[in-house]
């Protein structure tokens, strides 16, 4: 495979990794003055942006691995779970964030999600 190949097929997965860090790079904002209309929106943001980057990934992987279906799902879920991780430590660094086991998990079911709709999508 070219280079020319793997940067298209990686290029997008980098950036949207590159997007998720900046994110979390930012002090938190209050979304809403209401608690949990708050808490639904920073995490219905959880849920989307892994759930797009778990499909990038898995692009990526499909394109340029030669894993069968099975372990392109695992790696890819095994790679979002480390990248999920690695971003709430990062977090521990950033004024007005800290780590929350919660936020990997919710992370780990949006990857979930992504790539069950991006299955749902491609059988239709």
């Amino acid at each position: 495979m070219t280079w020319s190949k793997r940067i298209q097929y990686w290029l997008p997965t980098f950036l949207w990794a590159i997007l998720i860090f900046s994110f979390s790079s930012q002090s938190t904002l209050s979304t809403s003055k209401v608690y949990w209309q708050d808490f639904v929106i920073k995490k219905s943001a959880h849920l989307f942006v892994y759930a797009v980057l778990a499909v990038l990934l898995y692009r990526s992987l499909r394109h340029t691995t030669r894993l069968n279906r099975f372990y392109l799902l695992l790696f890819t879920i095994t790679i979002i779970t480390l990248y999920a991780i690695t971003d709430e430590f990062h977090q521990s660094f950033t004024p007005g964030r800290g780590p929350h086991l919660r936020d990997i998990i919710i992370d780990v079911i949006g990857a979930g999600i992504g790539l069950y709709g991006f299955f749902l999508w491609r059988r239709s």
